[in-house]
C-alpha cells in the first residue's frame, strides 16, 4: 500500500513538474515574441526624421530657396519570431539654390541597409545593435576637380560607401498622473569609409573615420481627452522631441591635427514640436555647425547654420485602452 501511494505521489509530482516546465517555456516564448514586436517600432521611431525647410540652412555659403530631406524605413525583415531585423533605408537630400533656374546641381542620394539585433527583452529599457551599409553619391559624372585643382562643386562626381556600427539604448519613464511620460534615447556609433571605393578627390581632407553620438529626449501625451467617440480608449502621441547629435573625424586629414575641431566636428541640436491637431508631423527648429558639410561634394565647406521647417518620421501615435 505504501509503495502504491509513493508511486502515485511521484507520478503526480512528475506531471506537475512537466506541466510547469511547459508553462514556463510558453511564457518565455510569449515574452520573446512580444519583445521582438515592440522593438520593430523602436527601430523605426529611432530613425532620422525627414524635413522640409524653406530658406534652407541659413548661414551656408550659398543661398537656398528650400532644402528637403526625404527618408523612410522599409522593414523587410521584422518578425515577432526573431530578435534580428533588417531594413532598407533610402535617404535623399536636396538643396534648391536661390538662382534664376532654382538649380539643385548635386543632390545627395543615400541608399543602404541596416541589420538590427535586439540585446534585451525589455522595450522600456531597450538595448540593441545596428550595422548599416550605405552608398552615397550625387548623380554627377563630370571631373571632381576644376582645371585649377579646386573641387568642382557644380558638376563634379561624388561617390563614397561606408559602414556604421551603432549601439542604441534608452529608457521610458513611468506615466504621470496627467497621462504624459518621457523617453531618453541614446546612440554611440563608429563610421568608416576606406574599406570601399570612393572619389579620389576626398583625399584632400575628408573625414573617413568618425565617432558618432546622439541623444534624444521625447515627450508623449494623452490627447483628445474630451472626444465623444473615445469610449474606454485613450489617444496618445509624441508631442515633442529634442535631439542633439555630433560626429568627430578621427582619421588623418592633411594639415589638420586631431584636435582641430573646426574641421573635424559636425554637430546639431534640433527641437521638434507637434500641436495636438497635428498627426505625424512637427514644427522644427535647428542650430548646428559643419566642420565638414555632409552634402556630398561640398565636403570642404564649414559653417554654422540655423534651419526652420517641418519634420516627420515614424512617430508614436496610438490608441490604448485605459487599463493599459
Amino acid at each position: 500500500m505504501k509503495r502504491h501511494l509513493l508511486s502515485f505521489i511521484l507520478f503526480n509530482f512528475s506531471c506537475l513538474f512537466v506541466f510547469g516546465q511547459s508553462i514556463d517555456r510558453d511564457s518565455l516564448v510569449v515574452k520573446r515574441e512580444a519583445a521582438n514586436k515592440a522593438y520593430i517600432d523602436l527601430y523605426k521611431e529611432n530613425a532620422d526624421l525627414a524635413y522640409t525647410s524653406p530658406g534652407g540652412e541659413i548661414g551656408a555659403p550659398a543661398k537656398y530657396v528650400i532644402n528637403g530631406r526625404l527618408t523612410t524605413t522599409y522593414m523587410l525583415l521584422g518578425s515577432n519570431k526573431s530578435p534580428i531585423a533588417f531594413a532598407l533605408i533610402p535617404d535623399f537630400t536636396v538643396r534648391v539654390r536661390n538662382e534664376f533656374s532654382a538649380a539643385v546641381r548635386t543632390p545627395s542620394y543615400r541608399l543602404g541597409g541596416v541589420l538590427y539585433a535586439r540585446l534585451n527583452p525589455n522595450s522600456e529599457h531597450y538595448k540593441y545593435a545596428e550595422l548599416a551599409f550605405t552608398h552615397h553619391s550625387n548623380g554627377q559624372d563630370a571631373a571632381s576637380r576644376n582645371e585649377d585643382g579646386t573641387v568642382n562643386t557644380r558638376t563634379g562626381n561624388f561617390n563614397a560607401n561606408y559602414l556604421i556600427l551603432s549601439y542604441r539604448f534608452g529608457d521610458l519613464t513611468s506615466t504621470k498622473p496627467d497621462g504624459y511620460y518621457y523617453s531618453v534615447n541614446q546612440r554611440i556609433g563608429f563610421q568608416w569609409y576606406k574599406w570601399f571605393r570612393y572619389e579620389p578627390a576626398l583625399d584632400d581632407g575628408f573625414g573617413f573615420t568618425r565617432i558618432l553620438y546622439n541623444v534624444s529626449l521625447r515627450r508623449y501625451d494623452e490627447i483628445e481627452k474630451k472626444s465623444k467617440i473615445k469610449g474606454n480608449r485613450k489617444e496618445e502621441k509624441e508631442t515633442w522631441r529634442l535631439n542633439a547629435e555630433l560626429s568627430y573625424a578621427i582619421s588623418k586629414i592633411p594639415e589638420k591635427n586631431i584636435w582641430n575641431a573646426g574641421k573635424r566636428l559636425n554637430t546639431e541640436i534640433n527641437f521638434n514640436y507637434s500641436f495636438p491637431f497635428m498627426h505625424n508631423v512637427f514644427l522644427m527648429a535647428a542650430v548646428g555647425y559643419y566642420g565638414e558639410d555632409n552634402y556630398n561634394i561640398y565636403f570642404k565647406d564649414r559653417y554654422g547654420y540655423v534651419r526652420f521647417g517641418l519634420s516627420s518620421g515614424f512617430l508614436r501615435n496610438r490608441t490604448l485602452h485605459y487599463d493599459n
